[in-house]
């Protein structure tokens, strides 16, 4: 395993967090009372959008699973299609999950959507940008020793702690402490978001620790 390829992975992910981290400071000073809390539905869009973007041009520079074989325009075509239509299905179904594990049906529903984007920016996207449109590469990649890169750990590792981060911060929303940050769904999206920070500095360290144990075969 290259140092070189571990390094670029690093870059890649402390990149994504500093966009997360400008993401929470740059618009207060273009937006009188910005505040990640106080006007929360905002940052959402703007983390969503600004993760995603910063993701596809990442995967776009660095290649991490380029293919040697060459696809015509309307094949590129079809595959962007494809994957602006699994974005949005995993939008829905987080969006049916979070609702099915207690959130509010009818009331909060943009607030309830918008986190389920923020999750599927933080997972599926990743997935499309990497894997495309391929449902049973997305299966051997969350299967047991079925990265094939370090790039696909990567994904593996980001994709765990961004749903466990969403999953942890629901635990104080119950409790009666009657702070800003209990309002649906504020901790949950923080908590996915600290988890996918965690996950981007984990990953690249947890890689270059076990680098000698790693074996990726092509399959």
């Amino acid at each position: 395993m290259k140092e070189a390829e571990i390094r670029r992975l690093l870059a890649a992910n402390l990149l994504c967090v500093f966009s997360i981290i400008l993401t929470a400071v740059v618009p207060s000073f273009f937006w009188d009372g910005f505040t990640v809390l106080g006007t929360h539905l905002a940052w959402l869009c703007i983390c969503s959008v600004c993760v995603s973007t910063l993701n596809i041009i990442l995967h776009l520079v660095l290649k991490p699973n380029q293919s040697h074989k060459r696809s015509s325009f309307a094949h590129k075509i079809s595959r962007f299609l494809k994957c602006c239509i699994y974005f949005f299905m995993s939008c829905i179904l987080f969006h049916a999950i979070i609702v099915l594990y207690g959130a509010p049906l009818i009331e909060s529903v943009t607030e309830t959507f918008l986190f389920a984007v923020l999750l599927s920016t933080f997972t599926t996207l990743q997935c499309l940008c990497m894997l495309g449109p391929n449902i049973q590469a997305w299966i051997r990649v969350f299967s047991k020793n079925g990265a094939m890169s370090i790039w696909e750990s990567s994904l593996q590792i980001t994709t765990i702690c961004s749903i466990l981060g969403a999953w942890f911060g629901a635990f104080p929303i119950p409790l009666d402490w009657d702070r800003p940050w209990q309002v649906w769904p504020i901790s949950c999206s923080l908590g996915a978001t600290f988890g996918y920070m965690a996950g981007l500095i984990i990953a690249p360290l947890w890689i270059h620790w076990n680098r000698k144990q790693l074996t990726y075969k092509s399959r």
